[in-house]
């Protein structure tokens, strides 16, 4: 099973893509485990998943903590601004399951 974390400021408004996720991937068949975590839960809960993706109101961090990601040989990026506003929650799940391969 794939394990994906988003995270945001405080973790809230990525709950609610979170959810549109989890329903993306029960349409497909996809098995996943997706939560939302705020930044400061990043360092402790990366080696727990497979792959991060940011909020895109914290864009600002991916540099820092691509690092920590490439050092431990995790996928991450930035969610799309459209997706997250728009709350495509197939959309992204597609991007993020395309990343881990």
């Amino acid at each position: 099973m794939k394990k994906i974390f988003l995270c945001c400021a405080a973790g809230m408004s990525t709950s609610m893509v979170v959810n549109k996720m989890k329903q993306a991937a029960a349409q497909k068949g996809v098995e996943v485990e997706i939560i939302a975590v705020a930044m400061e839960e990043f360092d402790t809960t990366l080696p727990k998943y497979d792959c991060c993706l940011l909020g895109p109101q914290i864009k600002y961090k991916f540099e820092e903590f691509k690092k920590k990601a490439d050092a431990a040989g995790k996928p991450i990026a930035v969610i799309n601004s459209m997706d997250y506003g728009m709350m495509r929650g197939d959309k992204i799940l597609a991007d993020a399951l395309a990343m881990m391969g």
